[in-house]
């Protein structure tokens, strides 16, 4: 909601993109922001309104565009009464990655000034899904504003939960000043960090744990949301708005997708396609990751050859390893059994990638890339970012433990890395340029810097 006001407060404002997975919440942040601030809000859902993609496939004359939405049926009018009035009026295009000559007249309604408009889309991005034999009249550079919208964090999930705003002001006073958060805080956000280790971010699945507190149903919705998703896979757009499905793609992109907890699981978690299937190779299989995180359903950690800056450079982008983009969702592709162990602290080796998944996640959601490093050896650092001015190590576990590999890096004066970040059950702890963090703080890793 910060994002959209910020865009909407910018007098050079362009049309708005919002991006995420499906079910994250786009449209009804939209919606809810659309009340708040405008007096007139049309709104367009190009997946179930067939015959409003006619509108745009004449001129793009934004007077004919606006009138023809205005005259739509009134139950899909946000605001009942609402009017074309200039400056005060919002137009919500949903699922625009369904009508690319909507998104091409943004350009016009850009131009024209008079009409804001927020559009959000699923699949946008996705390639190969439109698939028709007409001509694309093209997107406008510099007309449209993209963000993402990702499922919620454990900050939005302990407020979601109850908890009390202010211990976060509280929780980034004591990493900034790298002091000890105070055990009765410690002990109560530890305990609801492993609730969202099991719950996720999806709205639907934190709300109903809200209400009822009862993980049973949660995790039925969380498998009712992965079957939504893999009723996606290998679908198209044709020529008459229809959705078609390969059944050829769809098998290869669901059985790409369920090796990722095997992939995880490994000692080695470097993504190997004969994991999903025998003699499996990128020649059949790499598309498919493409695709599931385009969708939005996994992100992408990058193998480095060096530690040196600018990190991009030093990619291998053959030797990568996949992180699912929620929790909850990568918690209901794993055994029935396998939350209550979580909650007992049974669950063994296998909690390590539960927990180094959340970080990935976490630092995605703060829009850092990807990195990690391993070499032939088998020496191995689960991250690589930065904080400050030099490379920065990033040791995950899922309760405490050495960090041998880092600490023989660090002492080395070749390295250029200077700092190494712990993720752990402790509490906050600053000695000899290591940092010990709690699970539950990683998320306030944005914005932090190491000082000089």
């Amino acid at each position: 909601m910060d994002s959209i006001s910020a865009w909407k407060s910018d007098p050079k404002r362009v049309p708005l993109i919002i991006k995420g997975l499906r079910q994250v919440g786009k449209t009804t942040a939209v919606i809810a922001f659309a009340n708040e601030n405008y007096d007139n809000v049309f709104y367009v859902d190009f997946r179930k309104q067939k015959n409003a993609h006619a509108i745009f496939e004449g001129d793009f004359v934004i007077d004919d565009i606006a009138f023809a939405i205005s005259t739509l049926p009134r139950d899909k009018r946000i605001k009942k009464g609402s009017l074309l009035e200039a400056g005060k009026t919002l137009f919500i295009f949903d699922e625009i990655q369904d009508c690319q000559n909507a998104r091409s007249s943004l350009k016009y309604f850009h131009e024209d000034g008079r009409y804001d408009v927020i559009c959000t889309g699923s699949l946008l991005g996705i390639k190969g899904y439109r698939k028709t034999k007409e001509a694309s009249r093209g997107i406008g550079v510099g007309n449209e504003e993209q963000t993402v919208m990702y499922p919620m964090d454990f900050e939005e999930f302990y407020w979601a939960v109850g908890g009390e705003p202010k211990v976060f002001d509280l929780l980034r006073d004591c990493l900034k000043n790298h002091r000890q958060v105070p055990p009765v805080f410690h002990q109560q956000l530890s305990d609801f960090f492993t609730q969202y280790l099991l719950i996720g971010g999806m709205p639907e699945a934190v709300d109903e744990y809200v209400a009822n507190k009862n993980y049973g149903t949660v995790r039925k919705i969380q498998k009712r949301l992965l079957d939504d998703y893999a009723s996606d896979f290998g679908t198209h757009l044709n020529d008459d708005l229809d959705l078609e499905t390969d059944d050829v793609e769809r098998a290869i992109i669901s059985d790409t997708f369920a090796s990722v907890p095997r992939q995880l699981a490994k000692e080695n978690k470097k993504f190997q396609y004969s994991v999903i299937k025998p003699r499996g190779d990128a020649r059949t299989y790499g598309f498919a990751v493409d695709y599931l995180r385009d969708y939005g359903l996994v992100e992408t950690a990058y193998n480095l050859s060096e530690l040196d800056f600018p990190l991009e450079y030093f990619v291998k982008e053959e030797q990568f390893k996949l992180y699912f983009a929620d929790e909850g969702l990568f918690m209901a592709m794993l055994d029935e059994a396998v939350p209550a162990m979580v909650l007992s602290g049974d669950l063994g080796t296998g909690k390590g990638m539960l927990y180094e998944n959340i970080v990935a996640n976490a630092f995605h959601k703060m829009g850092k890339k990807l990195y990690y490093y391993r070499k032939d050896s088998g020496l191995e650092i689960d991250f690589i970012s930065s904080f400050g001015k030099d490379v920065t190590l990033i040791e995950v576990k899922s309760k405490t433990g050495a960090t041998k590999a880092s600490s023989s890096l660090l002492s080395d004066e070749r390295c250029k890395a200077k700092h190494l970040i712990r993720i752990t059950s402790a509490n906050v702890g600053y000695v000899n340029n290591i940092l010990n963090i709690p699970h539950y703080m990683v998320s306030l890793l944005d914005g932090f810097h190491f000082e000089d």
